[in-house]
């Protein structure tokens, strides 16, 4: 090394001192300002407005429904699509596939709209993107190393169109913004962490919420911010869920292990809010009501979409504290669950008509918040685990044709 040039160790540790790279000296300092600025949104918007009754019987709902199932982090490797190993190389997939992880949706017939063939079957919506990389490193094109997507002259336009080429006649939404992500992740990982999204994790020192601030603060194409009445806030959807994919594919251990994986908020896409509105707990104006039902465009980064993204991060964390209310000992009897993706079972029939019902809670035991802080953290029901039940639950809805009313369509890199 030469005068010149900077010691990496030393520059490690000053920025580790300064509060930067997501390097908490203690986990359970780091804060992602997430559902912070998510109430602050709530507190402040127009558009969107939450039932207090409607809240308090979903809670009781999802409860009873998530205790009916057998959800285990261990499930998240039961889907023949996602990676059986579980060393480095999964990693490396995982954050590929969080890089990529965003804007599926088709305004096409089902049989028409973009869809990969691999494995004798039909691949559609985050699905499909796995199955493409599967894919891809069956056809040992390096599709999940970073080193392959800084070189300009291997990782291509046309080769990743080969990539997720589509068994019809529509392409995946966003190429050249994806192949934009894996450039600038790359050029990141290659040039301040070793080449390996392994480094980012050591950086974070056990601590999903300094990756989470890690992710947003070195990679551009993970700080899902915006402007809020002159606020910036911050939402962060899939840095949020990259951390949460490690925590399940990993069981909570080696790669997955976070001491403060509760301070993960849900995942603010289009899902969550139109499930949330199913079970009346999102209210919308009637502009907004009118703009989802037309299928109009709800531009990113506007106050409407902000509107919806945040006020469900809220809502889902009221469901969580009623959920505690109501039953102390819910950190005993919830384990950590799969994956937002279809990896769990889906609810079965009376489950998704009991959705309808809101029933209230019958429980009125005292919430003892002493309690709840002697606990461990990451032992019982979160917000991770709502978000991934409510995601599978409304996609069941969705095949079975019972959607209420659609997702509300906005088209960004960010979900």
């Amino acid at each position: 090394m030469s005068d010149d040039e900077a010691d990496p160790e030393l520059l490690a540790l000053l920025r580790k001192s300064l509060g930067l790279g997501g390097g908490a000296a203690n986990p359970r300092t780091a804060e992602t300002k997430v559902l912070e600025n998510a109430q602050y949104v709530f507190d402040n918007a127009i558009d969107v407005a939450l039932s207090p009754d409607k809240v308090k019987e979903a809670a009781d709902t999802i409860w009873r429904m998530m205790q009916k199932k057998s959800y285990s982090t261990q499930t998240w490797s039961e889907h023949e699509l996602h990676p059986q190993l579980k060393d480095e190389s999964t990693v490396d997939f995982i954050f590929a596939m969080d890089l990529l992880n965003f804007s599926f949706w088709s305004e096409r017939t089902e049989e028409e709209r973009f869809a990969i063939e691999y494995r004798g079957r039909r691949w559609t919506g985050y699905w499909s993107l796995v199955a493409a990389l599967q894919r891809a490193l069956d056809e040992k094109i390096p599709i999940t190393t970073p080193a392959f997507w800084a070189n300009e002259t291997e990782c291509t336009e046309s080769v990743l169109r080969h990539v997720f080429r589509s068994m019809t006649d529509e392409e995946i939404p966003l190429l050249q913004e994806r192949l934009r992500c894996l450039r600038e992740a790359g050029r990141v990982l290659c040039e301040d962490f070793e080449g390996s999204f392994v480094n980012c994790i050591y950086s974070a020192n056990y601590s999903a919420a300094s990756l989470v601030n890690l992710l947003a603060e070195s990679f551009p194409c993970f700080r899902d911010e915006s402007s809020f009445h002159g606020r910036r806030v911050r939402l962060f959807k899939r840095a949020q869920i990259l951390v949460a994919d490690l925590w399940a594919c990993f069981n909570g251990e080696s790669f997955g292990e976070f001491h403060d994986i509760d301070k993960i908020t849900m995942f603010a896409d289009y899902r969550i809010p139109q499930i949330l509105h199913q079970l009346g707990c999102l209210l919308y104006s009637p502009p907004l009501d009118s703009q989802i039902r037309q299928r109009k465009l709800i531009p990113s980064g506007s106050t409407r979409e902000i509107e919806l993204r945040a006020t469900s991060i809220w809502c889902v964390e009221l469901i969580r504290r009623e959920i505690e209310r109501c039953h102390p000992d819910a950190k005993m009897h919830i384990h950590p669950t799969t994956t937002p993706n279809g990896t769990a079972k889906p609810p079965a029939d009376e489950d998704l008509a009991a959705l309808d019902k809101h029933k209230k809670c019958s429980t009125q035991k005292k919430y003892d918040r002493r309690t709840s802080i002697e606990q461990p953290q990451s032992s019982g029901i979160n917000a991770i685990l709502i978000d991934f039940f409510l995601y599978d639950t409304m996609k069941e809805l969705e095949k079975e044709g019972n959607e209420k009313i659609p997702h509300h369509r906005t088209r960004s890199i960010w979900y």
